[in-house]
This record gives C-alpha cells, structure tokens and sequence, in this order.
C-alpha cells in the first residue's frame, strides 16, 4: 500500500465512527417502546455514523471512506472478541456479576453477527450511493450533497436493517414485530439525518475548507473489497 497522508482532523473522525458502531452494538441489545413504535436503544448512536461516513464521502472520498468502514468492521470484530474473552475467565470468588455478565454480552455475538454483515453492506451502499451521484452530478458534485446525503442513507440504512434485525431478532421476535423494526428504524434513522442536516452541512464546509483540498474527482474503483487503493 502506498503511503498517504493522513490528517490529524482525519483521524479524530475515524476513531469517532469506530466508537459509534461499537457503542451502538452494544446498545442494540435493548428494544425500546416509543408510543406505538418498537426501536432498538442503539438508533440514538448508530445514525452518527452514516452522517460520518457521508462526510468522509463528500470531503476526502469513496477510497478512504471504504478504508473506514473496514477499519470500523475489524474493531467491532476486536470488540466482540475480548467481550467473549472476559466472560470466559473465571471470576473470583468476590465476583457476582458473571450471570448479568452473560445476560447482557452472552447475546453479543448473535447481534455482532447481524452487525457485521448488515453494517459492511449497509455502509458500503451508503458511500457507492453517495460516491456515484457525486460523479453523475453535471457540476463535478460541488452542489447537491443534500440530496446526495438523504438518498444514500435511504438506501444505505434500508439494505443494513433488512438484514440486522432478521439475523439479530428472528426466532426471538415475532415477525410481524421484525418487520415493523425493519421499516421504522430505516425510516427513523433517515429522518434522523434529516433533522440534523444543517449540522452536517456546516461540518462537510467546516472540513474543506480545513483540509484545504479536494478528493479525488474519481475513484480508482468502487470495488469494495480494495482497501489499498487510496
């Protein structure tokens, strides 16, 4: 892999997304009752994460947001390692939490599972969505991120929820209730970055003019697999 620089500002935006995912995984675990509506306790986090992801799109490009999403996926893989690592060591005798232990982590596994597949494919339509209508666009992409945002989080939150919940929740849930967490988080979790759109607006302008240059025009590929292509 050749050697790229890497900004401080860069930095502190990866490790953020990382503790985003993995908070928001862990949060998973509980359903919450809002009025009428069933939604998982981690939709308050994991939102922020395709808001950052659509940053890393927009500023620095389709090449190292892919290397993000990767480097999200493998700490959430460390994650869930060590978690079944500490429940596996025998506590001492003082120790009285082992069964909450394995109530709350001991379900772990099952949700990382569901998340690591439906977070790489999810994320991963989110930054092609995004990257894709930035090259179609007539100007270059210099306008249009808007549009370009809410789009690519419809598609990109649509695909990681028809997947997270049939894993994480089936045989566990009713279906009827799988489903209705499939369309409401996706919906949710859309008109989240909705509302919050201005903030990204002024963070994306923030970042460019911080950095002082932009991305790549285009991609060497949108193969999703080629982390070493930046």
């Amino acid at each position: 892999m050749k050697e790229v620089r890497i900004s401080v500002t860069f930095l502190l935006i990866v490790v953020t997304f990382c503790v985003c995912l993995i908070v928001s995984n862990l949060m998973e675990i509980k359903t919450v009752a809002v009025g009428p509506l069933t939604i998982t306790a981690g939709v308050i986090v994991f939102p922020l994460s395709y808001i950052l992801n659509d940053c890393i799109v927009e500023v620095y490009g389709f090449a190292k947001a892919r290397l993000v999403i990767w480097l999200g996926f493998g700490m959430n893989l460390l994650v869930a390692l060590l978690l079944q690592l500490g429940i596996w060591l025998p506590g001492a005798e003082s120790w009285q939490g082992q069964e909450a232990m394995e109530m709350v982590f001991g379900a772990v596994p099952r949700i990382f599972a569901a998340s690591f597949t439906a977070f790489l494919c999810g994320s991963m339509v989110n930054a092609y969505v995004m990257a894709k209508m930035k090259l179609a666009a007539p100007d270059g992409g210099r306008d249009g991120f808007s549009a370009r945002a809410i789009l690519s989080s419809l598609w990109g939150e649509g695909i990681d929820s028809l997947i997270f919940f049939p894993i994480a929740f089936g045989g566990v849930l009713a279906w009827s209730e799988v489903g209705m967490l499939i369309l409401t988080q996706t919906l949710l979790k859309t008109g989240y970055e909705i509302v919050i759109l201005p903030v990204t607006l002024r963070v994306v302008s923030h970042l460019r003019r911080l950095e002082g240059e932009e991305p790549a025009a285009r991609p060497k590929s949108f193969k999703w697999w080629r982390i070493n292509e930046l």
